[in-house]
């Protein structure tokens, strides 16, 4: 506030006919739009997205297999507020990670926390959180860290098969998650595989149930965008 104050000082002849108490009306009004931007600042920056996508710059492409009007009802939220969950599958390159971190980026805007990692990443993480299970309390607080985020973005889903630990931490999460918060899931591996690479088929039954219920899926198409972008510097 003394920072636009200062403002207000050095450019007298725009607020001298203003009141004291629109004058200060204005100081309020920028301190609250400062504060909302650290918020959606830290929000993003907490997030850890792999890249900085947007809403408005997702292709439309008409042989992508994403819709402008679908894409537009995920952002007005309903999808929140039933904790419904996100598929995105297609090929490597055909932008599921930049649709997936569009769309936590659009929510952080909104001030909803979101957390994005890599399969791989997370399974680090829930290792050492677990550590050699010396009852240390990491491994819970960290699920309830994990648990109370409205958006888990988890990328690169169905690369490898899951050992025994691994299934375990992932129902732990998904059950509690469970009509209760959202995910949005990118993988390259068509859903029909998803219950062999989770293994063991009590859990693969327990975590693809909890998953696709009332599940919004997208499957990408076309040429991979990575290709498509290097064509277009090739001729530049």
């Amino acid at each position: 506030m003394l920072q636009h104050l200062s403002l207000q000082e050095a450019q007298p002849h725009l607020y001298s006919e203003l009141s004291f108490y629109e004058r200060l009306s204005l100081l309020l009004a920028e301190e609250i739009n400062d504060r909302e931007q650290r918020k959606i600042a830290a929000l993003v920056k907490k997030a850890k997205f792999r890249l900085a996508a947007h809403p408005n710059q997702i292709d439309y492409r008409s042989n992508r297999g994403i819709e402008k009007s679908k894409i537009r009802s995920l952002l007005e939220g309903h999808w929140l507020q039933h904790h419904q969950n996100l598929i995105v599958t297609g090929a490597t390159g055909c932008g599921k990670t930049y649709l997936g971190c569009a769309i936590g980026h659009y929510f952080c805007q909104q001030g909803i926390a979101v957390r994005y990692f890599r399969m791989k990443g997370l399974q680090e993480l829930l290792r050492h959180g677990d550590g050699d299970g010396d009852g240390d309390g990491s491994y819970p607080r960290l699920l309830e860290q994990l648990n109370k985020t409205p958006i888990l973005i988890l990328d690169d889903w169905g690369m490898e098969v899951l050992t025994t630990q691994q299934r375990s931490d992932l129902l732990d999460i998904i059950d509690a998650r469970h009509e209760q918060g959202s995910m949005i899931i990118m993988s390259q591996v068509p859903i029909v595989k998803w219950h062999a690479l989770i293994g063991e088929a009590t859990y693969a039954d327990a975590i693809m149930d909890r998953l696709i219920h009332r599940a919004q899926r997208f499957e990408l198409q076309g040429e991979s965008m990575r290709k498509i972008a290097n064509n277009l510097t090739d001729q530049t």
